[in-house]
């Protein structure tokens, strides 16, 4: 009973561990694409612009609909009582290429321009947030 309670209170620190190495991982892997991003643009105000677009991009990355995947992979793997690192690491990095999809909405965004500079980072991050999580608590399910 108390392992149980322990586990309880463990996997929810260990995910938000995990994602805060995620957040950590996307903001040091894409700052040099989001500065050649905004590089990119001509004058000051289109730079400002960009700025904005960008933010609300990383809102709306931290929603709960792009939560709720990297959530279910865990709720499966602790269920299934999966310890597998590959689970974790390749969840991990699959879940998060899939968010710049999730996260748009209904907004039509060209899927050339997201491809090239965000999917690859998202990905990367994705796959140091689940080793995190299964050396915190995956390889102990």
């Amino acid at each position: 009973m108390l392992k149980t309670a322990a586990r309880l209170i463990w996997v929810p620190i260990a995910f938000l561990l995990s994602a805060l190495t995620t957040l950590i991982l996307i903001v040091s892997l894409g700052q040099e694409r989001i500065i050649q991003a905004l590089h990119g643009r001509g004058s000051d105000q289109a730079t400002v612009d960009a700025a904005f677009e960008l933010f609300a991009f990383a809102v709306e990355l931290l929603s709960f609909s792009t939560l709720l995947p990297a959530i279910l992979l865990v709720v499966i793997a602790e269920v299934a009582r999966i310890r597998a690192a590959l689970y974790y690491v390749i969840g991990g990095g699959l879940i998060l290429a899939v968010v710049p999809l999730l996260a748009r909405g209904h907004a039509p965004i060209p899927a050339t321009d997201l491809a090239a500079a965000v999917v690859p980072v998202l990905a990367a991050a994705g796959f140091g947030g689940g080793f995190v999580y299964w050396l915190l608590a995956g390889r102990n399910a």
